[in-house]
């Protein structure tokens, strides 16, 4: 069941670090003035990127065996909800944060804060897949 357990701490380390950035983060953020916004968004994203990409991957792979150690097929729908942000990122939200990488912050650029408002409600979606993950997986152990 050590596995389980892991698994479960995977996911809530990923549910809580994203609902971080939702709830708390990027609402600061978007006080600040485009330029500074956009500066501080690009190695807020890389290290968010690093530690939420392991997570889910960590996630996956103890959530498999997890379940293949135990048979409860619960173990693997929360392993497939952790695995389902890299494809999520990578075909829905990495065309935009393409965009603001490739933004100069000081250009004045009038696209940055609206697609750092739709950033934000696309990486809910990882939030609420790691949620649902979490979920999943605490029924899992209770059972």
């Amino acid at each position: 069941m050590l596995t389980g357990i892991l698994a479960l701490l995977a996911a809530a380390l990923f549910a809580g670090a994203a609902s971080y950035i939702n709830v708390a983060e990027q609402p600061a953020r978007m006080k600040l003035d485009d330029a500074a916004l956009l500066t501080q968004w690009k190695p807020s994203y890389k290290r968010g990127f690093a530690m939420q990409s392991t997570l889910a991957i960590a996630g996956f792979v103890l959530g498999t065996a997890a379940w293949w150690q135990t048979g409860n097929s619960l173990f693997l729908v929360g392993a497939a909800l952790m695995i389902a942000n890299w494809p999520f990122t990578l075909l829905i939200i990495m065309p935009t944060n393409n965009i603001l990488m490739a933004i100069d912050p000081a250009s004045g650029d009038e696209r940055i804060r609206p697609l750092l408002r739709k950033w934000n409600g696309l990486h809910a979606v990882r939030t609420g897949l790691s949620m649902l993950a979490c979920a999943v997986m605490v029924v899992a152990l209770a059972g």
